[in-house]
């Protein structure tokens, strides 16, 4: 399976709510950090931890992108009223993500910098 295919399975079988199958793209001592929180994850905790999200969110790929082993993804995910972001940044290695940043963002929940009015177009 090509990198980008792998984490494409990722986001795949964490939406079907499809854990073992998941958890088998992800080497369990693979790395993965929230560049918000500081937080860093093996790949055993991360998977665990996701499992363990409270229910009621849904993932949405917008895109995937990849060159060689590296791999990035935009990723939608409305949970309630809420809806956040994911920018994500993987390394996949012989078929299984060993590294990744995530960059998580919650949409509308910082103001625009009155400084940038003039230049926005909504």
């Amino acid at each position: 399976m090509e990198p980008d295919e792998v984490v494409r399975q990722l986001f795949e079988r964490m939406q079907a709510r499809e854990w073992a199958a998941a958890s088998a793209v992800v080497s369990p001592d693979a790395t993965v950090r929230y560049s918000a929180t500081g937080e860093v994850f093996s790949g055993a905790s991360f998977m665990a931890m996701n499992e363990a999200y409270p229910e009621g969110w849904t993932i949405e790929v917008i895109d995937i992108v990849g060159s060689g082993p590296r791999v990035a993804a935009q990723v939608r995910v409305p949970h309630g009223d809420q809806i956040d972001w994911l920018s994500g940044f993987y390394t996949v290695v012989g078929g299984v993500i060993v590294e990744g940043v995530e960059h998580w963002v919650t949409e509308h929940s910082e103001p625009a910098p009155v400084w940038r009015a003039p230049f926005t177009i909504h």
